[in-house]
């Protein structure tokens, strides 16, 4: 039919249109992120745009990457290097399961919690997180990258004690040299 491929997947648009504008492709044949999360999504905003929406297309920055073991591995946005490649001036905060209540309580001390931000516009440019139940919690920071959070917005944010979500608070603290509980 004509429909470009890109080594292993069907090339999209951030609409997931093929090089047939009719013929559209999900999930794993449009290429990575491979989650099933991006793929139901994908469909839903397929289904939106058949319909006559105009539904908002994937941005795979903003999409949550969870890896179910022990410790939970959780992430979204960019890697320090990537912010950088992409000429981002960063700051960098990092938190330790070990100076939080919660995470001692439940046996977990393991893990930590890692920020990365623009250093003049202070936008959240990724999340990286090991640890209990980040698969959880990196859903504020998907949130935060989609809303286009600053470090302001999240250091004025009042996070429920005692919970694990306070890490994610501490992680943006110590970005901007104000973390409390290290």
């Amino acid at each position: 039919m004509g429909i470009a491929v890109d080594r292993s997947h069907i090339v999209t648009d951030a609409y997931c249109r093929t090089s047939i504008p009719t013929i559209f492709a999900i999930g794993d044949v449009a290429g990575a992120p491979w989650l099933a999360h991006k793929a139901s999504h994908e469909g839903v905003m397929v289904a939106e745009l058949v319909a006559g929406k105009t539904p908002h297309p994937v941005r795979p920055e903003t999409i949550a990457g969870c890896t179910y073991c022990h410790p939970q591995i959780a992430s979204v946005g960019y890697t320090e290097a990537q912010a950088r490649e992409k000429g981002h001036e960063i700051k960098v905060g990092r938190f330790p399961f070990i100076g939080n209540g919660k995470a001692i309580a439940l046996g977990e001390p393991e893990g930590l919690v890692k920020t990365i931000f623009d250093k003049k516009s202070g936008e959240l440019l990724g999340a990286h997180m090991i640890g209990a139940e980040v698969t959880e919690l990196i859903q504020g920071y998907v949130i935060g990258r989609q809303l286009e959070t600053t470090e302001q917005d999240l250091m004025e944010t009042v996070f429920p004690h005692p919970t694990l979500s306070e890490m994610m608070h501490e992680s943006v603290l110590d970005a901007f040299d104000q973390v409390i509980h290290v």
